[in-house]
């Protein structure tokens, strides 16, 4: 567990459904979440009725981190999949950091490792064809675990149908 995770030990733990959304674009950010396990995006709801997901949050990863110095979110937070988050008020949080040095910067590494790992996945979402975006996405990460194929394609912006024919035609040749 990195250093700014701890500054989470002892904060209120609360389970959210699928479906349901923990804030909304334009409410006030008073606290800050930690990600225990499930899945929640970040969206931003577009005027032509469609939904931007901007970013999704899973165990282990802070949720909204820009927000901290911000005085709205500026996106909706909508759980994927069942959800635990830790809850912190976020003058407590900021006070934590200005304590401890070392967590702030294991902060800043872990957001420098997200911003990497986003701008890898935006030059594999350029990609037109299924199959040039599986082939960035495992010379990036390589093959993963057993049932994680879904988190792929939700990874490369394809349907699991297309992610699994491109699968099957690579099995036949």
């Amino acid at each position: 567990m990195s250093s700014w995770q701890q500054s989470f030990d002892g904060a209120p733990v609360r389970s959210i459904d699928e479906g349901a959304t923990l804030f909304r674009r334009e409410d006030p950010v008073r606290s800050i979440y930690l990600v225990r396990s499930g899945q929640i995006a970040l969206e931003r709801p577009l005027a032509d009725g469609t939904t931007l997901t901007l970013h999704i949050a899973s165990a282990g990863m802070m949720l909204a981190e820009a927000s901290i110095f911000a005085d709205a979110y500026h996106c909706d937070a909508v759980v994927r999949e069942r959800a635990v988050i830790a809850c912190m008020p976020r003058s407590a949080f900021l006070a934590s950091l200005r304590e401890s040095p070392d967590s702030a910067l294991a902060l800043i590494n872990a957001n420098a490792r997200e911003i990497q790992s986003q701008r890898a996945r935006i030059e594999i979402l350029r990609l037109r064809r299924v199959a040039d975006r599986l082939d960035a996405w495992l010379d990036l990460y390589s093959e993963p675990a057993k049932g994680e194929w879904i988190r792929v394609a939700n990874a490369i912006g394809v349907s699991q149908p297309a992610l699994y024919r491109e699968l099957a035609l690579r099995r036949k040749h």
